[in-house]
């Protein structure tokens, strides 16, 4: 679909999630010398204005990454997050800027570490070209990024992750997420694979969980953070991860970064789940 922009979530408590989760994929990726590929199959603008008027119009960062920005008692794994997010805003140290997946991904990636992004809105597509000038070995692709990132696996270098997270706004996403994964591990089966999901019916988050379990993939972790109640009203009260091969050590990471930002970020009835989906 070309009409989402994720300017309108920018920084929300969806982001928070993703993004400490991919932080922790990435820097585990990196404790090796030897180089990773990084591809985003849904890759959006790179950098968002929290000014500008799709980010203003419902100001969700200050329920996400607003709650975190002045916080003493982060645990490690988000406070290494929140330090991504302060180097894009260091001209004058407040929150301006929120960086998407792929300007994370720049700040953690080495310079022989290739990059993969794919965006088929047009604009959005210009403007993550614009937040990734300078940055040598990086690609941004304007075609469909589940069938595209086929072609790219395995990586020459056979170490890297992919990350899925399209908007969700029409249901074949969930269908084509589960394909994708299957095609894509089928190529890479060594890889780390991360997706996104919105928890928006339990019974859709249910029914994407049974397929991904009996896609025939293994070593699957699921981690969600819900800050408010299950709800069939309209809306996304949380969002989780499903994560194939993560990095040994996030589920400990995430034991204490989840409880946290529930009490943080969520309301009456918000939750957190972490679960070993399909093992080894």
């Amino acid at each position: 679909m070309l009409s989402y922009l994720h300017g309108y979530h920018a920084g929300n408590h969806a982001d928070v999630l993703k993004h400490t989760v991919l932080v922790a994929l990435l820097e585990h990726l990196a404790l090796k010398s030897a180089p990773f590929s990084y591809i985003d199959t849904h890759a959006g603008a790179g950098l968002y204005d929290l000014r500008d008027r799709e980010a203003r119009r419902n100001r969700e960062f200050d329920s996400g990454i607003g709650l975190l920005w002045d916080r003493d008692d982060l645990p490690a794994g988000v406070d290494r997050y929140r330090r991504i997010v302060r180097a894009c805003n260091e001209r004058d140290g407040h929150l301006r800027f929120y960086p998407g997946s792929p300007r994370i991904a720049r700040e953690l990636l080495r310079p022989d570490d290739p990059m993969d992004l794919f965006e088929t809105h047009p604009a959005e597509s210009r403007r993550l070209e614009r937040a990734m000038e300078g940055r040598a070995r990086t690609r941004v692709r304007a075609e469909d990024g589940f069938t595209g990132c086929i072609g790219l696996l395995p990586p020459p270098s056979r170490r890297g992750m992919v990350l899925m997270d399209p908007a969700y706004e029409v249901k074949a996403d969930f269908a084509a997420v589960v394909k994708a994964l299957t095609d894509a591990h089928r190529r890479f089966a060594t890889g780390t694979f991360a997706i996104w999901y919105p928890v928006t019916t339990r019974a859709r988050v249910d029914r994407l969980c049974r397929q991904v379990r009996n896609c025939g993939v293994r070593d699957i972790h699921r981690h969600e953070l819900c800050v408010a109640p299950d709800s069939e009203d309209f809306g996304m009260t949380g969002s989780g991860m499903l994560l194939v091969r993560p990095a040994y050590t996030l589920r400990a990471e995430l034991a204490e970064a989840l409880p946290f930002l529930t009490r943080v970020l969520g309301g009456a009835g918000a939750s957190h789940l972490s679960e070993v989906l399909v093992p080894e």
